[in-house]
């Protein structure tokens, strides 16, 4: 049974009005008001007035689709990438790169204000790319057919898992759009089929690429359904003429009904298991499931401004929670006593060791498995360690409560808080408020140009 429209709303479903956007949602689509009644429309900006179709309505607010812009605005730019209205991976590129970081800079602001109650703490401009394109190293692409049955890979149509073929992602790094258009090609070759998500039924699901950035070592991992890989000597020796610069082959099997792109075996099938990358002095080695920043330029600012609010003299204990492959741990090794770092992916931890080996950096770092809710008390209570900084980089939903309690309990005199959601980032924050720490200041940095993500930088010491 299917929800009636809203019959108490000024506007209905189907109605075609004319309006100005006032405001952006925090996904970047415009917001226009009627009579008080907010309208979220796609690729509206703030100012313009439009002519739009009243798609759906809800209690309190509504759907629509632009259908003529009235009064554009000066921040609208023309979207170079020519899928870029159909492809759902990218949401900005019809605004200018200086409306995108204020555009950020505000959904910080905003969320400090409305979630935190931090009405004076004060939020810096968005630290944004001089070259604002192909920064990724990283590609991830869902394989299908199209209707001739050749293979097609690209991303996802918005809100659909309808792949919109492409041939080059203009936020992609050159090497990570060729290896893709390459392997598709090999793939086709050898008729290889497509996995078909509704029937769980073909082969090739994904094809993820990784380059590291200052050694331009190219990664190639192929997703299937399952253990099996047709062709695979003929795949390997195509690749590698194809593309010479590549030093890793992988093979990851996932039959599993789900969304997660990687299945839990993962297999070298030529070459190494690691490629290696500098961010700065350090050296990382990567695996095919390392969690590595995407953006190699903005993560040297990204860590650079974290190393600063930490403050770091050589006589500190810093925690890092959420460590990952010891990325943040080993900018803050550099300059501290010990880093104690705890992750809960063991493949991860043992990255972290790895890297903190490769850098001479074993002796003043620690890494444990597991949640950082349930490591860092216990280090706290078994241990007596007291840190002096500590230092959180969580996924999008943010600190575990108990960790929050911990580290308010353990009083550390800096806490850096590295996040990717500015909600949770704001929520996290009042309750370290609440407990005695002062927000001083809060850097967003614009990670992913083009996108409606921001990564932000906190400096909290305690009152």
């Amino acid at each position: 049974m299917t929800k009636k429209q809203s019959t108490d709303t000024p506007v209905q479903k189907n109605d075609i009005i004319t309006a100005t956007f006032e405001d952006l949602t925090h996904e970047g689509a415009g917001v226009a008001k009627v009579d008080g009644y907010a309208l979220f429309v796609p690729y509206g900006l703030p100012g313009e007035t439009a002519k739009i179709k009243v798609l759906k309505t809800k209690k309190g607010y509504g759907f629509g689709k632009m259908l003529e812009r009235i009064e554009e605005s000066s921040d609208r730019t023309d979207a170079p990438c020519p899928i870029y209205y159909l492809c759902g991976g990218c949401q900005l590129q019809h605004m200018t790169y200086d409306a995108q970081l204020r555009f950020k800079h505000k959904q910080v602001q905003d969320a400090m204000k409305r979630i935190g109650g931090l009405e004076d703490v004060p939020v810096h401009p968005s630290i944004g790319m001089e070259d604002p394109w192909r920064y990724r190293n990283k590609a991830q692409v869902p394989v299908g057919e199209n209707e001739d049955g050749d293979l097609k890979a690209g991303f996802f149509q918005k809100r659909s898992h309808r792949i919109i073929d492409m041939e080059s992602c203009i936020i992609q790094q050159g090497a990570n759009d060729e290896a893709v258009q390459i392997v598709k090609e090999i793939a086709d070759k050898y008729n290889i089929k497509a996995y078909e998500e509704d029937k769980h039924r073909g082969t090739l699901r994904h094809i993820v690429t990784r380059q590291a950035n200052s050694t331009e070592q190219l990664m190639i991992i192929l997703v299937t359904n399952g253990p099996d890989l047709p062709h695979k000597k003929n795949l390997i020796a195509d690749i590698r003429e194809a593309m010479p610069n590549v030093t890793s082959i992988m093979h990851n099997a996932n039959n599993k009904r789900t969304n997660v792109i990687f299945g839990e075996k993962t297999d070298v099938i030529w070459g190494e298991e690691y490629i290696y990358d500098y961010i700065g002095d350090i050296k990382f080695a990567i695996s095919a499931r390392s969690f590595y920043q995407v953006n190699p330029s903005q993560t040297k600012v990204l860590y650079d401004k974290a190393l600063e609010y930490a403050d770091l003299q050589g006589n500190e204990t810093v925690i890092d929670a959420y460590c990952g492959i010891g990325t943040i741990s080993l900018f803050l090794a550099q300059k501290a006593k010990h880093v104690y770092g705890v992750e809960v992916i063991p493949e991860a931890v043992s990255d972290a060791k790895r890297n903190a080996e490769l850098n001479k950096m074993e002796g003043v770092t620690t890494f444990a498995v597991g949640e950082a809710e349930d490591v860092v008390p216990w280090w706290h209570k078994a241990n007596g360690l007291e840190p002096d900084v500590f230092v959180v980089d969580p996924p999008r939903k943010g600190c575990d409560e108990t960790l929050l309690q911990t580290m308010i309990d353990m009083k550390p005199e800096k806490i850096v808080y590295v996040s990717c959601n500015p909600a949770t980032l704001a929520r996290d924050l009042k309750i370290l408020e609440d407990g005695g720490y002062e927000t001083k200041e809060v850097q967003p940095v614009d990670m992913f140009p083009q996108t409606n993500h921001v990564e932000t930088v906190v400096k909290l010491v305690r009152k």
